[in-house]
């Protein structure tokens, strides 16, 4: 449990007092740690509400884009990577309540349970102040994120398919499971990915959809630097 003072220092990094605290408790614990008391319900809400954040942030700001590209770059700034750089950017890391084993595991730069509690602690601004506060947190550690946006937002699993298929001698993407370890609520994902003519290559994960993207991440790295 985290005691009163660590959390008024981590009001002060949000920004915001807040009037019911045991949202922001709740926020902090991870499943591990409270199965029933867990920010799991609090991360639902907070994709939502980042959702519309992000969304409307991109529909103001780039006024010439196309439904298409907007929701390309939405979708590069609302999953769990980007969440996971916004948490370690505001420190939330070490605030994290998790279970002994847990914590000795890594789990505090586990990204899976970094943008939990990143999308958990959104819910809890928005639901002790409202949309601002919320606003305001996104605005400030997405900053970075939204300005290093550029007209190609397509991942990395998307580019690969088109360069596999631009060249008839090879076939499509084959991504296959190579390991899956951990507790059902912080998995770790082992995905290797091949390509007709090319040395398949591996890239790990907290999702198998994280884990694939690393992987033809790789893949692409590689045959650019061959090319």
């Amino acid at each position: 449990m985290i005691d009163s003072a660590r959390l008024a220092g981590l009001e002060e990094k949000l920004g915001h007092k807040f009037g019911d605290i045991a949202l922001l408790k709740r926020a902090l614990t991870h499943a591990s740690a409270d199965s029933t008391a867990s920010n799991e319900r609090l991360e639902f809400l907070g994709d939502r509400v980042l959702g519309l954040v992000i969304a409307q942030k991109l529909h103001h700001d780039n006024p010439a884009d196309n439904e298409g590209s907007l929701a390309l770059k939405f979708n590069a700034m609302a999953r769990g990577e980007t969440c996971a750089v916004a948490a370690e950017a505001a420190g939330l890391a070490e605030y994290v309540v998790l279970a002994v084993s847990e914590a000795a595991s890594g789990g505090r730069r586990k990204s899976a349970i970094l943008a939990g509690v990143c999308e958990a602690v959104i819910a809890a601004l928005y639901l002790d102040g409202g949309l601002e506060p919320a606003r305001a947190f996104i605005e400030r550690y997405w900053e970075a994120p939204l300005k290093s946006i550029g007209a190609d937002m397509r991942d990395p699993k998307t580019t690969l398919q088109e360069w596999a298929q631009a060249r008839p001698s090879r076939e499509a993407p084959v991504y296959r499971l190579v390991k899956r370890e951990g507790p059902d609520h912080a998995p770790h994902f082992r995905v290797e990915v091949s390509v007709s003519g090319e040395q398949p290559e591996t890239g790990e994960g907290q999702s198998k959809r994280e884990a694939e993207q690393a992987a033809a991440a790789a893949l692409l790295a590689r045959v650019r630097e061959t090319s």
